[in-house]
């Protein structure tokens, strides 16, 4: 069963994890595969029991956090990036898939066979966009229409 600690108290060697049904449960230390990566919200793995006392946790494992994030199919290494930047830009309401440079997306693919209002020839729309820029000097820009951009944010701000 998969699960977040919730509550974690060091120095009395326990505390609580949220499972995915939503019970808490408790756990001790000596039933932890990793216990040098417990810290509160981090993800585990378990096994559901119970004790006299209620719904605990046997043979836990602390998932270990990832050093990469995935962004539309690309690999970010957490550490090479240097910043990020959420802005908007107009585009033309009318501009369709740009075959030269396509990156298939299923944002892009969807806006493509939604229904769509008739756009007017030179009508333009506000499109969010990320910009993800590495130590290396690169930057990698992504649409709403290729990723959700605040997921993405909160994931990057979580790490």
């Amino acid at each position: 069963m998969n699960g977040t600690i919730t509550t974690w108290f060091k120095d009395k060697g326990f505390g609580f994890i949220k499972d995915e049904n939503g019970d808490n449960r408790y756990f001790h230390v000596i039933k932890v595969a990793n216990p040098d990566l417990i810290k509160k919200d981090a993800a585990v793995t378990f096994e559901p029991t119970t004790n006299n006392k209620g719904l605990s946790a046997y043979a836990v494992k602390v998932v270990p956090p990832s050093n990469s994030i995935y962004i539309a199919g690309e690999r970010f290494k957490l550490a090479s990036i240097k910043s990020y930047l959420v802005y908007s830009e107009e585009e033309p309401a009318d501009a369709g898939i740009d075959k030269q440079n396509a990156v298939l997306s299923v944002g892009i693919l969807m806006s493509n066979i939604r229904p769509k209002s008739a756009a007017k020839p030179g009508e333009m729309r506000t499109v969010k966009k990320l910009a993800i820029t590495t130590f290396q000097g690169t930057t990698s820009i992504f649409s709403e229409d290729e990723i959700d951009i605040e997921a993405t944010v909160k994931l990057l701000k979580s790490k």
